[in-house]
């Protein structure tokens, strides 16, 4: 294997260590007819199963690695749960130097 073989396959599995993989995930989409028993019908009746992705909500947005800020595909789920590192823009509830000295 070569040595640029090498580090793509590292880097790569470093992007799935922190974000996970990013593949939909497969299943089956079922088509029902009938009322369920419980409900005082007869019972539901498969009338169809089609494959189906179960697609992860992707944004593409700026975080930072190894020090440094790229842009990445992240799901949604890791952004909320803060598992993804953002950038500081401007530390909150600070006004920025250079906004008042403009004003002036």
């Amino acid at each position: 294997m070569s040595t640029l073989k090498k580090n793509k396959r590292a880097k790569l599995a470093k992007k799935h260590a922190l974000y996970g993989e990013n593949k939909p995930a497969i299943g089956n989409s079922v088509s029902q007819r009938g009322k369920a028993k419980y409900l005082g019908g007869n019972g539901r009746k498969t009338t169809g199963i089609t494959r189906r992705k179960f697609k992860k909500n992707l944004q593409k947005i700026r975080v930072v690695e190894d020090g440094k800020v790229v842009r990445r595909r992240v799901p949604v789920s890791l952004i909320r749960s803060g598992m993804v590192d953002r950038p500081v823009v401007r530390e909150a509830f600070t006004i920025d130097q250079s906004e008042t000295a403009k004003k002036k």
